[in-house]
């Protein structure tokens, strides 16, 4: 798989199983976006599989089928990326707050 990159994911809060590793094809080149004017100190965290997904489902244009394919985990998981990234967005927008992405 050249090109490709594993990336393995943490569990944020309660107990349970550590996510499945997804491939991520494109590396982001930023690391954080900032607003202008700020409105909230604290930053919210965009994990890079949700950067992927995104990128997959709203930029490509991939299902939720194809894009499960690419990052080799369910549809389902798809969506919940997709889901939550959005909702980072616009919760950073609204609020006026800076985005960083974590690439670990």
């Amino acid at each position: 798989m050249h090109g490709y990159r594993w990336c393995r994911r943490q569990r944020y809060g309660g107990v349970g199983r550590c996510p499945k590793p997804v491939v991520i094809s494109t590396i982001p080149l930023v690391e954080r976006i900032e607003p202008s004017p700020k409105g909230s100190n604290e930053p919210i965290y965009l994990d890079i599989a949700e950067v992927e997904a995104l990128k997959l489902v709203d930029l490509d244009k991939l299902t939720m089928d194809e894009a499960g394919e690419r990052m080799r985990v369910s549809r389902n998981t798809i969506w919940r990326l997709v889901q939550s990234g959005r909702e980072k967005l616009v919760r950073a927008i609204v609020e006026g707050r800076q985005v960083l992405i974590r690439k670990d």
